[in-house]
């Protein structure tokens, strides 16, 4: 959904009753009897009737009796006799709080429109709150708020309605005691009542850390005004339903419309149109016209003009989430037989296909094998949930199947998630996918873990269990020497001790964190228990796969080398002995989703893949991650230092590259080759964090390894979501630049370069990245499911392909420079250093 729609529901489709909770009523509840010396507790209950035509309709509804100090808690939810459809525009709730038995009235009222239903003209329902130990009735207050806006919309969320002293409630129109205070009395507690509701309803943004101040000096402000208007009003919290759309008001039946009286004023008004979204009959019946299968043989000849081949070319330059036109649609279709041979076009064809239509679905269906055939890129867009034909997804795979395995590892983690959007359990993709990994035992791994992860997903469990069944039936079936050396039984049996070997790391993980004292104790703990009561784990009975890397074979834990990290959920870091005599270090994590930094890692693996396929090689570090459960998972450890940690101990990461670099005929002391490197890096992960919005970025997250490699970790906010105020386009401190020799230098040039080189270089690609994202739609990764469409329209703004290549490299520019003088970060970064200080 594109940021200018409205989507919404009309009140007429809503066929639910009315409902509502009446929270508690707010104030000093004072009768003329109470003295100093007599105090008692009323005892109020809440009482619901429906009138029509001011006469009673149906059983009244009652809550239970509520006693005690004030103010008055029921939480109670009451619904009602009438329906959301059966409300007319007028509809009001009207609320009286009397006394000295403090009774309580609740009503909805309905003013008659023209041409409306007698049962509705003035339908009227009643919710009395009685003091069941007095008997005399004197109001204390009343109130009335209508249901729905002067936009007639339907109000929801959270109300706080003000009681109007000594009256009861009007439910005339206009009314006489108003609920909400009119506009010109409104002060700022009003305001920010509306700003709250808006809240709930999920129509602001929510920033944890500027949410959490603006909180806590709301609730002061509420203390304040609340001690000030102790004794002069009285105010009743009720909720209302809220709905996934706004609910707009609808009559059924035929609408009939008054006319509207003549205004001297500029005043918007506002028309829903019912007809908004729908088909046009004249243009669809037009366009059946056009399309009809009698044109195939004139269109076969037809060649497009040039301004038509222009326009042709410009839509063939759209990225996969822009939306065709009816025009465009039509363009595409018009001048389908000439366009077979432009593998491109393929996509943008079938999107203009009219499905439903049986005879334009079957000649598509014909073209589509006499297409040009596509790029792999291209055919994992027709896995993605636009395309629902069976055929379409079957031709994407047959393109698949011409990609190598590491080409197929690349994307392997998004046709898992592609699973989800096929039409059957058994799909022509899963089987494909089970094919591929009996060849090759990594794949087999990999798949294994990135179905099974999927598992604890009640929507699709069942089909990624389908999945999970069809892998484990045919890799048993295998026979020795066909593939390997080892029968399918044992390479199966191979793949399961990962499990077991993960399940109990969880286990002593949760012993781990039960010792009480510092980390320096845990450490201890963790050595004694791989030493005794889970020795086993430091010598398998047999070799195990490493989920990470399931080309090495590890052989035990070197309890000596292991220790954990000091951090909240003190993940493990382990040293395995591997079949070779070497070592394989790894992290393994408990309690936190690594699903997005495996994303993440996933996505600098393919872009590194991407430049090194120009020849660029940026020196990279997309250190492995790996997933094992949806809150727990795998990575490699890379030997490394922070660079917060570096710039204490040896005050600029020139001195840190000296120490293990030293060349006094090189520049600032160190090699060459070490400072190119150190500068590649730099460049690749500027622009890789800036095309996917990563965020949280400081010193502590950014790591440099002994042979100048720079690389990130930790990405717990991608897409352009930040926790921290005013984030800079991407993070370059001025540590980095003065490494290279401050901003005039010819190294900090060269830096600049690599990085307009490596942008220009992945916006080539940005149909393939766009694509995996889009497949990752109905993941349940956090800043992806939280609004797919916004999060790929991010990604799609970043690669600005509106603009050439040359244009590209000055806007890129500007975007360097922006970061470097940013001054914000700065003052972040320095409060985020005293803040790990003070830890």
């Amino acid at each position: 959904m594109s940021g200018d729609e409205f989507r919404f529901f009309l009140s007429c489709d809503i066929n639910l009753p009315v409902a509502i909770r009446i929270g508690k009523l707010e104030g000093c509840l004072k009768s003329d009897g109470d003295s100093s010396s007599e105090k008692r507790s009323a005892e109020l209950y809440v009482e619901c009737i429906l009138y029509i035509d001011g006469a009673p309709f149906g059983l009244p509804m009652q809550t239970r009796l509520e006693s005690g100090a004030q103010p008055y808690y029921w939480n109670e939810h009451i619904t009602l006799s009438a329906k959301y459809r059966d409300l007319t525009v007028h509809a009001q709730l009207g609320l009286t709080a009397g006394g000295p038995g403090f009774h309580l009235t609740f009503g909805l009222l309905s003013s008659a429109l023209c041409f409306h239903s007698p049962l509705l003209s003035l339908m009227k329902c009643s919710l009395k709150v009685w003091d069941v130990c007095k008997q005399d009735e004197e109001p204390v207050g009343g109130t009335t708020i209508l249901l729905f806006s002067g936009k007639k919309q339907l109000k929801t969320g959270k109300q706080m309605l003000r009681l109007w002293r000594g009256k009861e409630a009007d439910g005339s129109f206009p009314t006489k005691t108003p609920g909400k205070v009119p506009k010109h009395e409104r002060g700022e507690m009003e305001r920010l009542e509306k700003l709250l509701n808006k809240y709930e309803r999920g129509q602001m943004q929510h920033i944890d850390w500027l949410d959490h101040l603006a909180f806590k000096a709301i609730e002061q402000m509420k203390e304040r005004e609340s001690w000030r208007r102790t004794n002069s009003q009285l105010h009743l919290i009720v909720d209302f339903c809220s709905f996934e759309h706004r609910v707009v008001f609808q009559e059924s039946g035929a609408n009939f419309l008054c006319p509207s009286p003549v205004s001297s004023t500029n005043e918007i008004v506002i028309v829903w149109d019912p007809e908004v979204g729908r088909i046009n009959p004249s243009e669809h019946k037009q366009l059946k016209l056009a399309r009809s299968l009698t044109r195939g043989i004139i269109d076969r000849d037809l060649k497009p003009s040039s301004n038509e081949r222009k326009a042709i070319q410009m839509i063939l330059k759209y990225p996969p989430t822009r939306t065709l036109s009816g025009e465009e649609r039509q363009l595409l279709w018009k001048f389908r037989f000439s366009l077979m041979s432009e593998k491109r076009a393929l996509t943008k064809f079938l999107r203009c296909v009219e499905w439903s239509d049986v005879q334009e679905a079957k000649q598509a269906i014909d073209l589509l094998g006499r297409w040009d055939t596509i790029d792999t890129s291209d055919a994992l867009e027709l896995l993605s949930p636009v395309f629902e034909s069976e055929e379409v997804r079957a031709y994407a795979v047959s393109v698949l199947e011409r990609a190598d395995d590491e080409e197929l590892k690349c994307y392997l983690l998004q046709l898992v998630q592609a699973l989800r959007f096929e039409r059957s359990d058994k799909s022509r993709l899963s089987l494909f996918l089970v094919q591929r990994s009996l060849c090759n035992i990594e794949l087999a791994s990999f798949l294994r873990w990135y179905v099974a992860v999927e598992l604890h997903d009640p929507a699709y469990a069942k089909r990624f269990y389908c999945t999970y069944e069809i892998l484990e039936d045919s890799m048993m079936k295998l026979v020795a020497g066909v593939n390997s050396d080892e029968d399918g039984f044992k390479l199966w049996q191979s793949l399961v001790r990962q499990t077991e070997l993960t399940a109990q790391l969880c286990t002593i993980m949760r012993d781990v964190r039960n010792v009480r004292g510092g980390t320096q104790k845990k450490i201890e703990r963790l050595r004694q228990l791989l030493s005794g009561l889970m020795s086993e784990l430091t010598y398998f009975e047999e070799p195990i796969r490493s989920p990470l890397a399931p080309e090495v074979l590890i052989t035990g834990i070197i309890p000596a080398e292991s220790s954990l990290f000091k951090s909240q959920l003190h993940p493990l870091r382990l040293t395995f002995r591997t079949a070779t005599g070497g070592t394989y270090k790894v992290i393994f994590k408990k309690g936190d989703d690594i699903r997005q930094d495996q994303l993440v890692i996933q996505m600098v693996s393919l872009m590194d893949r991407l430049l090194k396929l120009e020849n660029l090689d940026l020196h990279l570090t997309p250190y492995r991650v790996l997933a094992t459960g949806h809150d727990e998972g795998m990575l490699e450890f890379i030997p490394s230092s922070s660079l917060a940690q570096i710039l204490s101990e040896h005050r600029s990461i020139v001195n840190y590259l000296q120490r293990f670099h030293p060349d006094e005929d090189g520049p600032f002391g160190i090699t060459a080759s070490c400072l190119e490197t150190f500068i590649k890096s730099c460049a690749g992960y500027s622009v890789i964090t800036y095309i996917l919005g990563i965020g949280d970025r400081h010193l502590d997250n950014l790591l440099l390894r002994e042979d100048g490699r720079l690389f990130h970790v930790d990405f717990a906010y991608i897409l352009g979501r930040d926790p921290k105020p005013f984030p800079p386009p991407m993070k370059l401190c001025k540590e980095m630049v003065e490494a290279m020799g401050g901003a005039e230098s010819p190294y900090y040039t060269r830096f600049k370069s690599y990085c307009c080189e490596a942008y220009n270089i992945l916006r080539k690609s940005s149909n393939l990245i766009l694509n995996l994202f889009h497949l990752m739609a109905g993941s349940n990764i956090p800043d992806i499911a939280s609004d797919p469409e916004k999060g790929i329209l991010k990604l799609q703004e970043k690669f600005r392909l509106d603009l050439d290549d040359e244009a590209s490299v000055h806007f890129f520019q500007e975007v360097i420079n922006d970061s470097v003088s940013a001054l914000f970060p700065q003052m972040v970064e320095t409060i985020h250093r005293w803040a790990q200080y003070w830890r």
